[in-house]
């Protein structure tokens, strides 16, 4: 399999590769900057080249930006870039498709697909997001809750891992966040972990393009970023 570094991730200028403001590829346009609970700030921004609703997400920790990653419309998980090491995903095949449309319409999505990635080859996920009629508004944002189960395998088929736990949404940027969830690994061992939306900037607010963290940071942080999932969010007092 031959893997290329696609033209956007090339195109991202330096700013965007060092501590302080973040500046999108030419062509596209940041919409929110979001500070998290655990130390990592995002930023989602849309490219007028891509087809219509998909957009991007950039992840930065206290070292700078570590992850890099492209959604649709539905929420389908495009492509992720690890911008530390160089690991690409892409999306493979889909038996049955995440649907944003389907979770806002009925309350329930489930999802069966796998990815493709440089280093490890395929990998299938197959779950689903369920919401629970909780809301949560932080400044001017509206989110909603979802639970979901996810469940990862191997190129051989094996359980590589097991996750559930509450995430939020947000129905006009069609995009989850990641909250607090439970994972297991293949072995057995188990780990909770929280990362909460905390603030939202938008164009003219103080903090709008950051990609210094602000909030957790005070932490010992004794290990590298974890890249989060498409299907991923965050938030306290649910």
């Amino acid at each position: 399999m031959k893997w290329t570094i696609p033209a956007l991730l090339l195109l991202l200028p330096a700013p965007a590769l060092a501590a302080g403001k973040f500046v999108a590829p030419k062509g596209c346009k940041v919409y929110v900057t979001v500070q998290h609970s655990d130390c990592e700030v995002s930023n989602h921004y849309t490219c007028d080249a891509d087809p219509k609703g998909d957009q991007w997400a950039v992840y930065s920790g206290p070292n700078g930006p570590f992850y890099m990653s492209q959604i649709d419309p539905e929420t389908r998980w495009l492509q992720d870039f690890d911008l530390t090491s160089g690991e690409m995903s892409r999306l493979g095949e889909e038996r049955d498709p995440a649907s944003f449309t389907e979770l806002l319409r009925t309350g329930l999505d489930s999802y069966d697909f796998t990815t493709l990635n440089s280093q490890s080859g395929e990998k299938r996920y197959q779950g689903f997001d369920r919401l629970t009629g909780k809301k949560v508004t932080i400044g001017k944002v509206s989110l909603e809750q979802t639970e979901f189960e996810l469940t990862t395998y191997d190129a051989d088929g094996a359980v590589a891992s097991k996750r559930k736990g509450h995430q939020l949404i947000n129905r006009d940027w069609r995009l989850f966040f990641a909250d607090t969830e439970e994972s297991t690994d293949a072995s057995g061992a188990t780990t909770t972990s929280k990362s909460a939306p905390v603030t939202f900037a938008f164009p003219g607010d103080a903090g709008f393009q950051s990609q210094t963290p602000e909030i957790g940071c005070d932490m010992t942080m004794t290990s590298a970023p974890v890249a989060p999932m498409m299907k991923d969010a965050t938030h306290d007092d649910l």
